[in-house]
């Protein structure tokens, strides 16, 4: 392997990989008008009214989290480093008329202006970071004086008692479980991957609040009542899968920037 290949880039290329078939699974589209209105709620309930505030959506793959921020009436920038995901996330929006901005760039390093955004959004990405220190250092430098970050994630390593009740039924009667997201041939890139990140033993809400603070937000909150989505999502997965779902640690953190 090129010297010169880094853990980001194989961390992009698998996602580009991915891209193809992302919207096809639950948990990154959305196929419910519940589900749908489970997120609006939780947006609301952290992020206020949009009001035409400008919202940066961190690792937008698709722009899934970017069209429910848009719906809300927020000014949307959706920001990724995979080609392969920003050019369905483009198309998708030209479908549905959209004005929504997607830029190339990484969301550890964006490279956007200091002091830009109201609002950042990021779902399922910081479980993957490499230097969160750093990511959030930066995250707070883009908003502006009491902008605030909301961070929906969770510990999708951690071993639990459902996860091995599912392994000792997929032993029974394998396929009863479901398929895995990452098909057979990228479990292997995943798991190396997942060895190699900062969290790679979980991404628990009160050191990522804690991390958030450190980086300079003068307030975090830990917000564990997902259950509406998780309902929602459940009902679109194999039973067993909803019961992981429904055990696993996930969680949103909203962390505010101080307002002056």
């Amino acid at each position: 392997m090129n010297s010169n290949y880094t853990l980001r880039d194989e961390i992009r290329d698998y996602w580009s990989l991915r891209a193809p078939t992302f919207d096809e699974q639950v948990g990154h589209e959305i196929f419910s008008e519940e589900e749908r209105e489970a997120w609006r709620d939780l947006f609301r309930r952290h992020l206020g009214p949009g009001q035409g505030r400008k919202a940066l959506d961190l690792a937008s793959g698709t722009g899934v989290i970017s069209h429910l921020l848009h719906g809300l009436g927020f000014t949307v920038t959706g920001l990724d480093w995979s080609d392969a995901m920003l050019t369905q996330a483009r198309a998708k929006a030209a479908r549905r008329g959209a004005e929504i901005r997607f830029v190339m760039g990484d969301a550890e390093r964006t490279l956007e202006q200091p002091e830009s955004y109201d609002v950042l959004v990021t779902r399922h990405l910081v479980w993957t970071l490499v230097d969160p220190k750093a990511a959030f250092r930066e995250w707070h430098s883009l908003l502006r004086p009491g902008g605030r970050l909301l961070v929906v994630d969770g510990d999708f390593v951690s071993d639990t008692i459902v996860k091995r009740m599912i392994r000792f039924v997929e032993k029974l009667v394998p396929g009863l479980a479901g398929a895995s997201h990452a098909p057979n041939a990228m479990r292997e890139t995943h798991e190396r991957i997942l060895r190699r990140v900062y969290f790679s033993k979980g991404a628990r809400a009160e050191e990522v609040a804690g991390l958030l603070r450190e980086a300079g937000f003068s307030r975090t909150l830990i917000d564990r009542d997902l259950k509406p989505i998780h309902r929602a999502q459940a009902k679109n997965l194999p039973l067993l899968r909803g019961l992981e779902r429904a055990a696993q640690h996930r969680y949103a953190v909203l962390a505010v920037k101080a307002s002056t």
